[in-house]
């Protein structure tokens, strides 16, 4: 078997980022992305093959699995399909007897009260039912998550989240998650491990905007946005049913709780300790000034 790896979900940020990261150690992937205007996204001139199709047609995976010795699987993002896509997936790399089957899961889902993670938890379940050989990796919410809120960062000098300012977070920069993945893709030693991703800072939405006052040279203030006006909002842009109930449930389960984790994990995969929040900011904030 060529030793290739199928990125499910490749166009977006995630599955790019893995990408950037196989193609770091020299690996031939092949991308499934959603829709045909994702391609050039990824064409950068690595080893890639890249193919549009529907990730919920049993017909699309078994085309693009065969060949494959290892699979990372990353759903679309809040999809109420979670399962199903998964589903889908599994009995394609069994047909096909992938090697390894790695899944993009979350940091803890096992919380009921957030319906995305419990449905990952499903998913978990079924590959321990699989008969593959399986890695699962559950990684925190992204530092990069942050990076749509810049602009009126700058602008309006505040910080707005639906959720509070003491909500804590151990916040992962997606270029070391991303690293990870490629370590468990490229490396032996990781089949039916399940590992927990997260970066080495337990910050809150205040921490934040101190380190993003020092960086930028002005108070940043943070306002917690009411769920009433943020969940108005989103429906205004035309966000989904399932991902607003699920969004509010998640906003209200950090602000409770937040979603906190240990990065010993990620540092023993990486080599290394996982970048913090002040290191991804001053990257992220040059690499716009430039």
């Amino acid at each position: 078997m060529e030793n290739m790896i199928l990125v499910t979900g490749a166009g977006g940020k995630t599955g790019r980022a893995v990408i950037r990261a196989l193609r770091m150690r020299g690996a031939h992937t092949r991308a499934l992305v959603r829709r045909g205007d994702r391609f050039r996204s990824l064409q950068a001139g690595g080893r890639e093959e890249i193919f549009a199709g529907d990730m919920l047609s049993r017909e699309t995976m078994d085309w693009v699995v065969k060949g494959a010795r290892a699979v990372y699987h990353i759903p679309p993002n809040l999809s109420p399909d979670e399962i199903a896509f998964a589903e889908t997936a599994i009995r394609a790399a069994q047909s096909a007897e992938v090697e390894h089957f790695v899944y993009h899961s979350v940091l803890h889902p096992q919380v009921e009260a957030m319906p995305h993670h419990w449905n990952k938890l499903r998913v978990e379940e079924k590959l321990f039912e699989s008969g593959l050989d399986f890695t699962i990796l559950q990684p925190a919410p992204y530092m990069q998550n942050i990076l749509p809120y810049l602009e009126a960062i700058r602008a309006e000098h505040a910080y707005r989240l639906p959720y509070g300012g003491q909500s804590r977070l151990n916040a992962v920069d997606l270029e070391d998650a991303a690293e990870a993945a490629a370590v468990v893709l490229c490396e032996p030693g990781h089949v039916r491990a399940v590992y927990e991703l997260c970066g080495p800072e337990n910050l809150t939405p205040l921490d934040v905007c101190e380190i993003l006052s020092r960086l930028l040279g002005f108070t940043v203030e943070f306002e917690s946005i009411p769920p009433d006006r943020w969940e108005a909002e989103a429906r205004s842009k035309g966000l989904g049913e399932y991902q607003v109930e699920a969004l509010v449930k998640m906003f209200r389960y950090y602000d409770e709780f937040g979603l906190s984790g240990n990065p010993n994990v990620l540092e023993g995969l990486l080599g290394r300790p996982p970048g913090d929040y002040s290191a991804f900011l001053e990257r992220v904030l040059g690499e716009d000034t430039g």
